[in-house]
């Protein structure tokens, strides 16, 4: 099992900027991913970043809602996956959560086999 722990959340004015942090800790795998969710209040999860960590390398993914305003980068060293949130709006106020799969369409699909706890991010307009 892989636990999962978010900071960097808070309070933000919209065009701000926020880093959220993620470190997995558990069993270790060769190959895995780890990505952000996050869930407005009466709507559903949604993708947000993930990315692919191997030894040679990994993959980024954004949704596109976020694309060209979000990056998602990994330290492998530190098992730890950041979101870079730039450029804020109202709109991206949400609960953010972390998420850990071996498999990362799997955790794209929104079914990873670890959700972190979730950290808060709002922005106001």
């Amino acid at each position: 099992q892989v636990q999962l722990v978010e900071s960097g959340g808070g309070l933000v004015q919209a065009g701000g900027s926020l880093r959220l942090s993620c470190a997995a800790s558990g069993r270790t795998f060769s190959r895995y991913a780890m990505g952000w969710f996050r869930q407005a209040p009466g709507k559903e999860r949604e993708f947000v970043a993930a990315i692919t960590i191997t030894w040679a390398g990994g993959n980024a993914y954004i949704a596109d809602s976020v694309k060209g305003r979000f990056t998602i980068s990994r330290d492998k060293d530190k098992n730890t996956v950041y979101l870079q949130m730039n450029s804020l709006k109202a709109e991206d106020t949400a609960v953010y959560y972390c998420a850990f799969d071996t498999i990362g369409a799997q955790l794209r699909a929104g079914r990873p086999d670890s959700w972190g706890p979730g950290t808060q991010v709002t922005v106001s307009s």
